[in-house]
């Protein structure tokens, strides 16, 4: 028996390896992953303590270990020979696989300016420890890119006392992920907080101490740091004749094109209902996935159904979303003690929720919504926007109806 092979170690690829034996699968599992590190979670990355980027790994060698889960660290994958069902390692080695599982992540999106080789990108663990250790002692930086990644690094610079500019192509920042009044309030927040934004600008060129604009504008930058969004990496799956997409596209049970081969996490593009495919960026997305396609690989047939989930920190303020909201959605607001929260009816139906507070102090209001959200009511759009009403009391309801 070959067993189960997963490329890529982060956090779609190692919870992926875990479910396995949760599952019950008693075979060969091999974990390979790029970095040389254990698995670490890329979360914590933007948020240093005490200066130093943090290294949160995911789980220990001991667990690995315990588990049965061969891990190959710095070990990247060269080809898949799908029609032979084997792989050539970095060091010339092959591997047989029964089944495999692509959690091979995105990369990220590369400038394309003079100067772009001047930009340090804010992917891994290295990326963040090359960043955080030359930003000790500058003044400036430049951060190409305003959605969650580079708003949640200008915070921590600011933090810092670190003069920060930020470039945006579009019109406003976090247009992409985060709803509009929401995101208004985060842009708010930075510009109080000192953060300069050159918006619905293009680039010029990035030269050794600033980035110039496309309108003559000279942003200084003692360090440019792009965060304009990863691609997903799909390269090997192409390679070996897989179908893909924006991403590597898979049915609702997380195969691919080829039934023993499986993809799960940023690399994954999953068919939804009403036809195409999506590809969600989250930690909790990656999770789901990974348990999904495991319990999958290992015999069972469970379609991934998961609501979207991701969070976000910036200075002091929280943010939470759950579901995607749309523009065309009917918009129902409701206060939450400092903060606020938004629900999102489509047809009468509660399909999102979004909310902005200081610290961790909507997320169970945003919890109870998920699970208002998965029960699939219609609530009372007035009983949604009154803070009285109690949102648990709301889920007993439905779940009684």
């Amino acid at each position: 028996m070959n067993g189960i092979v997963i490329i890529g170690a982060g956090e779609a690829g190692t919870r992926a390896a875990f479910a396995l034996r949760e599952a019950g699968f008693s075979g060969p599992v091999t974990l390979a992953g790029t970095e040389p590190h254990l698995p670490y979670e890329r979360p914590p990355l933007s948020k240093p303590l005490d200066g130093a980027v943090q290294m949160k790994p995911i789980c220990s060698a001991e667990a690995l270990e315990a588990a049965g889960i061969d891990y190959l660290p710095g070990m990247p994958v060269v080809q898949i020979d799908t029609a032979r069902r084997h792989l050539l390692l970095g060091d010339g080695r092959t591997l047989a696989y029964d089944r495999l599982l692509l959690a091979t992540g995105a990369r990220p999106r590369r400038l394309a300016c003079p100067g772009a080789e001047r930009a340090l990108d804010f992917r891994t663990f290295a990326d963040a420890a090359a960043i955080f250790s030359r930003v000790e002692g500058v003044e400036t930086v430049a951060i190409v890119g305003g959605g969650l990644i580079g708003m949640e690094l200008a915070a921590v610079l600011r933090g810092k006392g670190v003069a920060v500019g930020v470039v945006e192509a579009a019109a406003r920042p976090l247009g992409r992920a985060v709803p509009a009044r929401l995101a208004a309030r985060l842009h708010a927040r930075h510009a109080e907080e000192g953060v300069r934004f050159h918006l619905g600008q293009g680039i010029a060129e990035i030269t050794p101490d600033a980035v110039l604009l496309a309108d003559g504008t000279r942003v200084p930058a003692d360090i440019v740091v792009s965060a304009i969004g990863v691609v997903p990496d799909t390269g090997l799956a192409e390679a070996a004749g897989l179908a893909t997409g924006n991403g590597i596209l898979t049915d609702a049970f997380l195969r691919t094109s080829d039934p023993h081969v499986f993809a799960a996490g940023d690399c994954a593009a999953v068919s939804v209902a009403g036809g195409g495919h999506v590809r969600f960026e989250s930690w909790r997305n990656a999770r789901s996935q990974a348990e999904t396609a495991a319990r999958n690989m290992a015999g069972a047939s469970e379609a991934f159904a998961a609501i979207p989930w991701f969070w976000s920190d910036q200075y002091d303020l929280g943010l939470q979303v759950a579901g995607l909201p749309q523009p065309g959605h009917d918009c129902i607001l409701r206060p939450a003690g400092e903060g606020e929260l938004e629900f999102y009816l489509d047809g009468g139906r509660l399909v999102a929720a979004a909310g902005l507070g200081p610290g961790n102090s909507l997320a169970k209001d945003i919890k109870l919504a998920e699970m208002l959200i998965a029960a699939g009511i219609s609530p009372d759009p007035a009983a949604l926007a009154d803070p009285a009403v109690n949102l648990k009391a709301l889920l007993k309801s439905a779940r009684a109806a």
